[in-house]
């Protein structure tokens, strides 16, 4: 009798143009704020799948491009996060108007602002939205899911967030 094991594998990505220059403040617990200040962030990825198809976890090229898309629409955007409660959004001629429990207020361009849908725009935070992101493109263009996937978002060099997301089984 033979016993066949499935081993996971895993593919990673780290590529030097996933990467995104954008800024963003931090609402903290108290109600206060941080100023509001920029990272030029870094992206890697890593999948896993419980076997191969086709001797890939995925293929390279299918899913750089992917990544790639999903940094470039962050690129050189104020980030806000728009499932944040204690903010308040709305819209003013052409402007997003964004008013902060500290009473700070921001009239910024619509154009250079990204509302995400998270509840803050820590690295953590963005790594979750990034990974969302990876998953539902990957889903949609090629009916594929990862068991496991993990997205890194670095802040600064040595300075970074992982969020591991593991399908349900």
């Amino acid at each position: 009798m033979r016993i066949t094991l499935s081993l996971p594998f895993s593919i990673r990505v780290y590529k030097q143009y996933f990467n995104f220059a954008s800024s963003h403040f931090m609402i903290f617990e108290n109600g206060s704020r941080e100023p509001l200040h920029g990272h030029n962030y870094r992206v890697q990825v890593k999948g896993e799948a419980p076997q191969l198809a086709g001797d890939m976890v995925f293929d390279f090229l299918d899913i750089k491009p992917i990544v790639r898309e999903i940094c470039d629409s962050l690129d050189h955007k104020l980030l806000i996060p728009k499932d944040c409660p204690t903010l308040k959004i709305y819209t003013d001629k052409k402007n997003f108007v964004i008013e902060t429990p500290d009473e700070s207020y921001f009239s910024i361009p619509q154009t250079d602002v990204l509302l995400l849908p998270i509840l803050n725009t820590s690295a953590e935070r963005i790594a979750v939205y990034i990974c969302d992101e990876i998953r539902q493109k990957v889903n949609e263009r090629f009916g594929f899911s990862f068991n496991s996937l993990e997205v890194e978002v670095e802040e600064t060099p040595g300075q970074s967030a992982v969020y591991l997301h593991r399908e349900q089984l």
